[in-house]
């Protein structure tokens, strides 16, 4: 236990007295009739009018046509990441993923749920390097991953702690090149690039509200969204 204060990267740094929570959890007011009336309409479940609503209500914030709710964030990168695998290569055979024998671009800076469906759908991650102003991806060395790699269709990017990447120009070589984009905008819901909020950009993307809900939604009002 602290075992890091003996490091000296660490010295004067000192641990809290009790533990700082994400968010701790609560059930008064507003959330304690929800679930009241969940039970009493025998809604105790994963559809019922409050997640009709909800999707319907994100669907308009964030400007996409659908958003459909999924159980957790990984859940909702892994359907997108897999909806851009058969979107790209076709459905997979029985017992295969998506992303078999293909690669995939991924930002090197993120949670592990943006990089580990691309594992579930047997791809391989090839990792872009991360660029100073922003932490996100590095539209120079995605071109160049580019040159190395010029098969791949799919790239998988984060807007890291709520700060939107270059979308301008990532989306530039992505069309450039013919690839599809997975959008992990599961840290910056309510963060906008030139006035449009994040999550829309690529072919799928993921917002979040930052605790156990994320919403997969779809690049523009023409396509599909889908939501965790």
């Amino acid at each position: 236990m602290n075992k890091f204060l003996t490091d000296p990267r660490f010295a004067g740094i000192e641990p809290f007295k009790s533990k700082v929570w994400l968010s701790s959890p609560t059930m008064h007011g507003d959330e304690q009739r929800w679930v009241d009336e969940a039970i009493q309409t025998n809604w105790v479940s994963t559809v019922g009018e409050n997640i009709d609503n909800v999707e319907k209500e994100m669907a308009a914030y964030i400007g996409s046509k659908y958003a459909v709710g999924l159980s957790c964030g990984t859940a909702a990168l892994h359907l997108a990441t897999k909806l851009a695998g058969e979107r790209l290569y076709g459905q997979a055979k029985p017992n295969r993923g998506t992303l078999q024998g293909h690669r995939v671009f991924c930002s090197d800076m993120t949670f592990d749920a943006s990089i580990n469906p691309v594992a579930y759908e047997d791809g391989e991650a090839v990792f872009i390097d991360t660029e100073r102003d922003t932490w996100n991806m590095d539209p120079v060395a995605l071109e160049k991953a580019f040159e190395l790699y010029p098969d791949v269709k799919l790239i998988v990017i984060a807007h890291l702690y709520g700060t939107p990447g270059k979308i301008d120009e990532i989306r530039a070589i992505a069309d450039k090149h013919g690839a599809l984009i997975v959008e992990d905008a599961a840290e910056s819901l309510g963060a906008t690039y030139k006035g449009v909020q994040t999550g829309i950009f690529g072919g799928y993307g993921a917002i979040s509200f930052i605790g156990n809900k994320l919403f997969t939604v779809g690049a523009n009002k023409n396509d599909a969204c889908l939501a965790a």
